[in-house]
C-alpha cells in the first residue's frame, strides 16, 4: 500500500511539473509573457510577395515563442505562389526567421503550370509567364523539353525568329511554333539535325517566296515540305494632302 502511494505521489508530482511546461509549449498559457515580436524574411526572391508571407505566418505566432510550430509555418509559406523551398527557425527571445527560395521559370507548361530552370513543375499564378515559351508534353519528360528548346532556340535566333511553343507528343514526335506563326513538324529520330538544316535554308526560302510560310514538315529523309499562305494585302496608300487641306 505504501509503495502504491509513493508511486501515485511521484506520478502526481511529475504531472504537476510537466503540465505547466506542456501548457507553455502549446501556447495554452504565458503566450503574452514570451511573445513572438519580430519576423525576418530573407532570400533572393522577386516574385514572392513578402506581405503575403507575413500574412501566412501571423496566425501561427499568436500563442508565443514556445508554441510556434516550425513545420506548420514552413508548410504555410511553401503553399504560397512561386515558393520552391523554405527554411524556418526561432531565435530567442522573440524572433522568427523565414528564409525562402523561389522558382525561376523558363517556360509555361500547359494551361496552368510553369517549368523552373531546375526542371520542376509548379502551379502558375494567374497571368504569369508572359513572354515565356509554352511547353506541352508528358510531365516525366519535362527536362527533355527544356533541353530541346535550349538547343533549338539559337538556330532560329540567327534568322530573327523566336520559338513560341514546343510540343512533344505521347509517341515522341517533336513540333514547335515560331513567333511568325510557322508550325514546324520535326518528328522523331534526329529532330535537332532536321531543325538545323531547315534553319540554315530558311532565309533563302523566305527570300524566294513573298508569301507567308504556314507549315514546314521536316519528317523526311532528304528534305521537307512547305505550306505557304498568301501574304496579307498591303494597306492602301494615303493620298497626299492638298494645298488647301494643308493650310486649314
Amino acid at each position: 500500500m505504501n509503495a502504491l502511494l509513493r508511486i501515485l505521489a511521484w506520478t502526481l508530482a511529475i504531472v504537476l511539473v510537466a503540465l505547466p511546461v506542456v501548457a507553455v509549449l502549446n501556447g495554452w498559457i504565458a503566450g503574452e509573457r514570451w511573445p513572438m515580436r519580430r519576423l525576418a524574411v530573407t532570400g533572393a526572391f522577386h516574385q514572392v510577395d513578402e506581405a503575403a508571407v507575413r500574412e501566412a505566418v501571423l496566425p501561427m505566432v499568436q500563442r508565443g515563442f514556445f508554441a510556434v510550430d516550425l513545420d506548420q509555418v514552413r508548410g504555410a509559406v511553401a503553399g504560397l505562389p512561386w515558393v520552391e523551398k523554405v527554411e524556418v527557425r526561432k531565435r530567442w527571445p522573440d524572433r522568427l526567421e523565414v528564409s525562402l527560395t523561389e522558382h525561376r521559370p523558363v517556360a509555361r507548361w500547359g494551361e496552368d503550370r510553369m517549368l523552373s530552370e531546375d526542371g520542376k513543375l509548379f502551379a502558375a499564378p494567374e497571368g504569369a509567364g508572359a513572354g515565356l515559351p509554352r511547353f506541352e508534353g508528358p510531365d516525366a519528360r519535362a527536362s527533355e523539353l527544356m533541353s530541346f528548346h535550349s538547343a533549338a532556340r539559337p538556330l532560329f535566333l540567327t534568322v530573327g525568329l523566336k520559338i513560341e511553343s514546343v510540343q512533344l507528343s505521347a509517341r515522341g514526335s517533336w513540333s514547335l511554333l515560331l513567333d511568325d506563326g510557322t508550325q514546324v513538324e520535326a518528328g522523331r529520330g534526329d529532330p535537332q539535325a532536321r531543325l538545323a538544316r531547315f534553319a540554315r535554308m530558311l532565309p533563302q526560302l523566305r527570300a524566294q517566296d513573298p508569301r507567308v510560310l504556314e507549315r514546314a514538315d521536316l519528317r523526311y529523309t532528304n528534305g521537307f515540305t512547305l505550306v505557304w499562305k498568301d501574304a496579307p494585302p498591303a494597306p492602301p496608300a494615303t493620298p497626299p494632302a492638298s494645298a488647301s487641306q494643308a493650310n486649314t
